[in-house]
C-alpha cells in the first residue's frame, strides 16, 4: 500500500515529493510502451460514490484496476447536486448502470454540523460558506438518504442499481444498508 512519502516532514512539500511519483509512473508507462489503450467507459460499468477518508482504498478494496470504474469522492460521501451530475455524464455519456455508495465508521462528519462548521469557517474566513456541509449523526440513515435521493434523481436511469454499505476502517469490512437492516437497527437500539 502505497503511504505518503517518507522524506516528507511538516516544512516539506508533499506535492513535490508525489510529482516525483507521478513522473516515475509516467517514464514507466512510456518504458513498458503503450500497451492496449484503456477504453473511457468502465470496464465494469460501476461507478462509486465515497468518502475522501483516506482510510478507504476504494481500488485495493474491490480489486479494481485502471479503467474498471469511475470513483467519486467528496467529504461523507455525500450525495450532492456534483455528484449528481457527475453521475449523470457517467450513465449517459459514458455507460455505467450500477452506482455503490460507501460511507464509514468513525466518520469526521458524524462530529460537525452544518451551522458550527459555516459559522468556524467564518470566523477563520470571513466568508460564510454558500454550500451546506451535510453533517450526519448516523451513517447508515445518511447511506440510505442518499441512495433514496439517487432512486428519485430524474438525471439517472430508473433501471440504475444503487446499493449503498458502511466500510468499518477498523476490519476493512462492508456492511450492506437496506430497508430491512434499518428496521432491525432501530428496533435493537429502541429497545436498548
Amino acid at each position: 500500500m502505497t503511504s505518503a512519502p517518507d522524506n516528507v516532514g511538516p516544512a516539506q512539500d508533499a506535492t513535490g515529493a508525489l510529482l516525483a511519483r507521478a513522473a516515475d509512473f509516467a517514464a514507466l508507462r512510456r518504458a513498458t510502451g503503450p500497451g492496449q489503450a484503456v477504453p473511457t467507459r468502465p470496464a465494469t460499468g460501476v461507478a462509486v460514490v465515497a468518502c475522501m477518508d483516506a482510510r478507504i482504498n476504494i481500488e485495493a478494496l474491490f480489486g479494481l484496476a485502471e479503467g474498471d470504474a469511475h470513483i467519486m469522492r467528496n467529504a461523507g460521501g455525500v450525495v450532492t447536486e456534483d455528484i449528481e451530475r457527475s453521475l449523470a455524464v457517467s450513465q449517459h455519456a459514458l455507460g455505467t448502470t450500477e452506482i455503490i455508495l460507501i460511507h464509514h465508521t468513525r466518520c469526521g462528519m458524524e462530529q460537525l454540523t452544518d451551522e458550527g462548521f459555516s459559522a468556524s469557517l467564518a470566523e477563520q474566513t470571513g466568508v460564510r460558506p454558500s454550500w451546506r456541509l451535510r453533517s450526519f449523526t448516523n451513517v447508515a440513515e445518511d447511506v440510505w438518504a442518499c441512495m433514496r435521493t439517487l432512486r428519485s434523481s430524474p438525471f439517472l436511469r430508473a433501471s440504475t442499481s444503487v446499493r449503498g454499505f458502511v466500510y468499518d476502517v477498523d476490519s476493512g469490512e462492508l456492511t450492506e444498508v437496506t430497508e430491512e437492516s434499518l428496521v432491525a437497527h432501530k428496533q435493537v437500539t429502541s429497545s436498548s
